[in-house]
């Protein structure tokens, strides 16, 4: 009776020794960044703001969102983040059921003869025995808690996949509006260049023009017309990748002319710290931070002894020696205590090896959110700059159109105005023209990359 006492008073010192190992996971806020990352985090969101918006909010072209809602619904790699996050679901579920007895029914039986003699009599055992592991020192509770995280994480990666195919469908589609109007213009302009050449050549029959005239025109017309198959080239390419988030056949996908693709300018005018920590991947790396410290406190409860009570009991007709018919029910019962001994220095290591891991961990987590505060704030200069350029280019498209008419009057009237003036005014409009299409796919594309980098895609 002694022996129990002693043996329950030791288990339960011990226990209140490691009363650490039950502690659940907080973030460390020990250095100044982590301390402001995590205040910010708790502070109260805007369920209107940017991140918390979902994605037909932001991209309202219907057949954006038609694209968008069959990459959702067929795209394999974000089939994939399901069945990840089933599969840490599933292993969350045994985490749990370890803390129920274990149970096994074994029933068996048998007879021997030997030589002429008869059958001796059936003997039969019909077991079942029960054991349960106690979890006194947390070895389970950390199990379960580290599986949990698991299947948050794997929610996280199942956000940021989904966010990355939103936004992926969604860069093709201004891709492909952008190159549709870059080859709309280019065309247009080639039309505009084969008529300057048949004008050069009917202005050098009336001895307004030399020969070189009609061939530097006639040059510039066939350098616009080799940049066609460029783009066509790059429209290919384009479809096919979209055909390909959109887990289909290659072929060529319908899009509008609808350039007015913009975000409020409440929503693009800056985005608190707090925003962050919304983002998938800065939620995935403090998962991970939090896996680790689960690690960590499972590799501690290795140190401590196991306490495990087995329980057998069942119906035989064999007792000891003797055979009886009919049988009798029997029943066992037994508890043990199983403690490291010359295991201690392995589990040091493992304890070693779980502590150099969780600083890793914590290290990919400040640097997950220094990473995303940059893609942000990158975003938002380039949305900024982009804006700005396109409209300056706007102004100097103005002035270029203007130019061009004045310098090909002056040219048609015979005055000192060259050839050479009048090609270099329309070669600077179509690169003006270029430049503002390009700017626009910049900021838009600077929009789709701040909706992602604040962790947009719900």
């Amino acid at each position: 009776m002694k022996t129990t006492k002693y043996f329950i008073l030791a288990a339960f010192a011990l226990s209140v020794s490691s009363c650490h190992i039950y502690k659940s996971y907080e973030l460390p806020v020990e250095n100044s960044f982590v301390s402001k990352y995590d205040e910010s985090a708790k502070a109260e969101k805007d369920s209107t703001s940017l991140p918390f918006l979902s994605w037909n909010e932001i991209f309202t072209d219907p057949l954006l969102q038609e694209y968008i809602n069959t990459a959702l619904e067929k795209n394999k790699d974000l089939d994939d983040a399901v069945k990840n996050i089933d599969i840490a679901r599933a292993q969350l579920k045994g985490a749990k059921l370890s803390y129920l007895p274990a149970v096994a029914l074994n029933p068996n039986g048998g007879a021997a003869k030997y030589g002429s003699g008869k059958m001796d009599t059936w003997t039969y055992t019909i077991p079942m025995s029960i054991s349960w592991e106690v979890d006194i020192f947390g070895k389970i509770l950390n199990r379960k808690r580290g599986a949990q995280v698991a299947v948050d994480q794997m929610e996280d990666y199942y956000q940021a996949t989904r966010s990355q195919i939103i936004c992926g469908v969604a860069n093709c589609y201004y891709g492909l509006i952008l190159l549709n109007q870059q080859l709309a213009l280019t065309e247009r302009t080639s039309e505009i260049w084969k008529d300057q050449v048949e004008s050069m050549k009917l202005m050098k029959l009336a001895g307004m023009v030399n020969e070189a005239a009609v061939v530097q025109s006639e040059a510039n017309y066939w350098n616009i017309m080799g940049t066609i198959p460029d783009i066509k080239n790059s429209i290919n390419q384009m479809n096919n990748t979209l055909a390909l988030l959109l887990h289909t056949y290659p072929q060529e996908f319908k899009v509008s002319g609808d350039m007015n693709f913009d975000l409020p300018e409440k929503l693009t005018s800056g985005v608190p710290v707090s925003y962050l920590a919304v983002r998938p991947d800065v939620k995935a790396a403090e998962r991970g931070l939090a896996s680790a410290y689960y690690t960590t406190n499972s590799a501690r409860a290795a140190f401590y002894p196991g306490l495990t009570i087995s329980s057998n009991g069942g119906f035989t007709n064999l007792l000891g020696s003797m055979v009886s018919n009919p049988g009798k029910w029997f029943i066992q019962l037994a508890g043990s205590l199983a403690a490291p001994i010359f295991s201690r220095g392995q589990n040091i290591a493992t304890l070693e090896v779980a502590k150099a891991r969780q600083k890793q961990a914590m290290n990919a987590f400040e640097k997950s959110v220094l990473s995303a505060s940059a893609d942000v704030s990158n975003a938002l200069a380039a949305y900024k700059y982009n804006k700005e350029k396109r409209e300056f280019i706007i102004k100097q498209i103005d002035d270029l159109e203007k130019s061009v008419e004045y310098t090909q009057e002056l040219l048609t009237l015979n005055t000192s105005t060259t050839y050479l003036e009048v090609l270099t005014a329309r070669s600077s409009l179509l690169s003006a023209q270029l430049s503002s299409l390009n700017a626009w796919h910049s900021k838009v594309s600077a929009l789709i990359t701040l909706y992602q980098a604040v962790g947009g895609g719900r």
